[in-house]
């Protein structure tokens, strides 16, 4: 028998609900892999020293990662209206961005590429400093004064009034407008060396492991609400609505169309490696 596969995830309501069927052996004819959870920052990192066999990570990273690591054609998050917002302290102007501190959540995020990538038109004088926090902390340094706006990803769309935030814009409007395509955020990827075979029967697991989900959304909610971090159930059900959908089942045309156009534009902006578009195709 093979060993179980060594996965990592974050513990946000969206990732929970997706592998709940598989991390808890209810997947026909699949072994539940071992789970670590990690926010998206470390999940990138891991995946950057090749240290686990299946992770969930930024679409940002994979431009560092596509040599070791197979995009999966499924269990990611993509989506519309579902983007990143920069939140400010007190209303501001694109323009009054200039030379302020922004906090986000990882330099190697979809975030910090839709931000860059809008900024570069939005805020002509750029930003000034950048400060890398964990993404349940970023509202509070905003609060308190600490950095000047932050960038929030996840279930801050759903939060962000109750610590008197304003949204000063939405990244995902602006990647939509600019392009009519889905944002893709959350990656699934897995280690090349698994072989084809093995890539696609994993492939099929997570599909199912989606499916079941849909199909019985009860019977993951104690383990979604568990890993939670004191969300409020109504804010977890919203996260899974938003950002579970018809691309976790499968990347499709405007999936893949998605990812290759982040990348592309990211590239030209010098924000990532280039990336040939046939790394991206799943074996």
């Amino acid at each position: 028998m093979a060993e179980p596969l060594s996965v990592a995830y974050s513990p946000c309501p969206n990732d929970t609900f997706v592998f709940h069927a598989w991390a808890h052996g209810l997947v026909a004819g699949a072994d539940a892999p071992e789970v670590r959870f990690a926010d998206i920052d470390v999940t990138n990192g891991l995946a950057e020293r090749g240290e686990l066999d299946v992770l969930k990570i930024s679409y940002g990273q994979l431009p560092w990662v596509l040599d070791e690591y197979a995009l999966l054609p499924c269990g990611g998050a993509l989506g519309r209206g579902c983007g990143p917002l920069v939140l400010t302290a007190a209303p501001l102007d694109a323009a009054e961005l200039a030379g302020r501190r922004v906090a986000v959540p990882s330099e190697r995020s979809t975030a910090y590429l839709l931000f860059r990538l809008w900024a570069a038109e939005a805020v002509p004088g750029g930003f000034g400093e950048i400060v890398v926090l964990p993404f349940h902390e970023i509202m509070p340094a905003v609060r308190d004064g600490r950095v000047d706006a932050g960038l929030v990803i996840h279930e801050a769309r759903f939060t962000y009034g109750q610590y008197g935030l304003h949204c000063l814009a939405d990244m995902g409007e602006a990647w939509e407008a600019a392009t009519g395509l889905p944002i893709p955020l959350g990656a699934i990827v897995a280690r090349r060396s698994l072989g084809a075979e093995r890539l696609r029967g994993l492939a099929d697991t997570v599909r199912a492991s989606v499916r079941q989900a849909w199909a019985d959304p009860a019977a993951s909610r104690e383990y979604v609400l568990a890993h939670a971090q004191e969300m409020d159930p109504a804010v977890a059900e919203q996260h899974i609505g938003l950002y579970v959908n018809e691309f976790t089942a499968d990347l499709g045309e405007d999936g893949y169309a998605a990812v290759r156009g982040l990348l592309t534009r990211a590239a030209e902006q010098g924000l990532v490696p280039a990336v040939d578009p046939g790394a991206l195709a799943f074996p």
